[in-house]
């Protein structure tokens, strides 16, 4: 099946799906959990939440977890349909960019600095507990980003300003942590201070964009920060771990391409080149790396299994942002084969993760379906 066809079976199974689905650390929104004892065990939330998230069985139904919006979901499915519009602006993908600009609109999370969205599920992570809803600055940025784009297409003012308030919330309702040089980086929420290298680039990566509009310079001066933090993190090989705790020192393949990416955006609206080495180690690792001569994409610098779907989708936007998809090719169009030969079912929609053994084929709406429309929608975008 070529990428054509398998961008519109894929947009078909998710507009039947009107973008509801489940998620891969959606356990939590089990009855178990909610109502029971159980649920108040930090340790029990956590085997909970791997339970469902490693099972190829899928037990939702079973413990009345049921399809529901994610907002981040709906963010990359937002610039999914922008992509297109641009690609051909004709009057049905500009209805899905207005409906879904205000589902997300709708679904942010009150009481912060400005515009925020968290996930439709409790999380427990090793570090701290995220309840619903929570605001991160991952999920807030891929929204803002997508406001941006719909802004651009629609000339809603709302859109923008949305987006715009959104880097308050950065700025003020993040924690910060500082190096000994001065420079920051911020935390994945409001309710933690961990040092994640690619929620901070994130966090700079939004400020960047809103720059574009208001120009407030304290905006850059914050993403440069950040940045600065960040790179003085990276290794010789240029590769980075996952954050600063000591069970975060894994390398990954998608968290590198994020780096790349937010990097990327800094350094094309600043017109800074100061970590444009840093950018070039980085990618040289990455593109070395991750990816086999069979188009398989790498988890972990050092494994191959899983096989997980948000690694090919982040490689194309990855190069994309880096303005380097014509020059890697044979390797996108390699690795998306082989991700769509592989990993797409009869059924139109994405498995989250290929295994040795058993694979998981529950059609995850974020982690799955909306990243592969995400991704395809910029190489369809890219395909001139």
């Amino acid at each position: 099946m070529d990428t054509k066809t398998s961008f519109e079976n894929l947009r078909k199974y998710c507009e039947k799906e009107t973008f509801k689905g489940w998620d891969p650390y959606d356990g939590l929104n089990s009855w178990v959990i909610q109502k029971t004892p159980l649920g108040k065990s930090r340790f029990f939330r956590l085997a909970w939440i791997q339970l469902f998230k490693r099972n190829p069985i899928n037990l939702r139904p079973i413990f009345g977890i049921t399809k529901d919006y994610n907002p981040k979901g709906l963010g990359l499915f937002l610039m999914g349909y922008c992509n297109l519009y641009k690609k051909d602006p004709n009057t049905t993908y500009l209805e899905k960019i207005i409906f879904l600009a205000e589902k997300i609109i709708k679904l942010q999370t009150k009481g912060y600095s400005g515009a925020c969205w968290g996930y439709n599920f409790d999380w427990q992570a090793r570090a701290f507990f995220q309840p619903k809803y929570t605001p991160t600055v991952v999920a807030t940025t891929f929204i803002a980003d997508a406001l941006i784009e719909a802004y651009e297409i629609t000339k809603n003012d709302s859109y923008l300003d949305v987006a715009i308030s959104a880097s308050k919330f950065v700025l003020n309702d993040l924690n910060r942590s500082y190096n000994d040089e001065g420079d920051f980086t911020f935390s994945y929420s409001p309710i933690d201070k961990t040092q994640v290298y690619n929620a901070g680039l994130l966090g700079a990566k939004l400020l960047s964009l809103v720059y574009k509009y208001t120009k407030d310079e304290n905006l850059l001066v914050c993403a440069k920060s950040v940045a600065s933090y960040v790179c003085k993190k990276q290794n010789e090989d240029g590769s980075w771990a996952y954050g600063t705790l000591p069970f975060h020192q894994w390398i990954d393949n998608f968290h590198t391409g994020y780096n790349l990416e937010c990097l990327k955006i800094y350094q094309d609206v600043s017109d800074d080149f100061t970590f444009s080495s840093h950018i070039d180690k980085g990618m040289n690792y990455y593109l070395n790396t991750f990816f086999t001569e069979d188009g398989m994409s790498k988890y972990y610098n050092n494994q191959t299994y899983p096989i997980d779907v948000h690694a090919p989708a982040q490689l194309v936007v990855t190069l994309f942002r880096n303005h380097k998809i014509d020059q890697n090719k044979e390797l996108v169009h390699r690795v998306l084969q082989w991700t769509i030969d592989n990993m797409q079912t009869r059924k139109g929609y994405f498995i989250y993760q290929k295994r040795k053994l058993v694979s998981s084929k529950i059609p995850y709406i974020r982690w799955a379906q909306g990243w592969m429309f995400y991704a395809l929608s910029f190489y369809n975008l890219n395909d001139e």
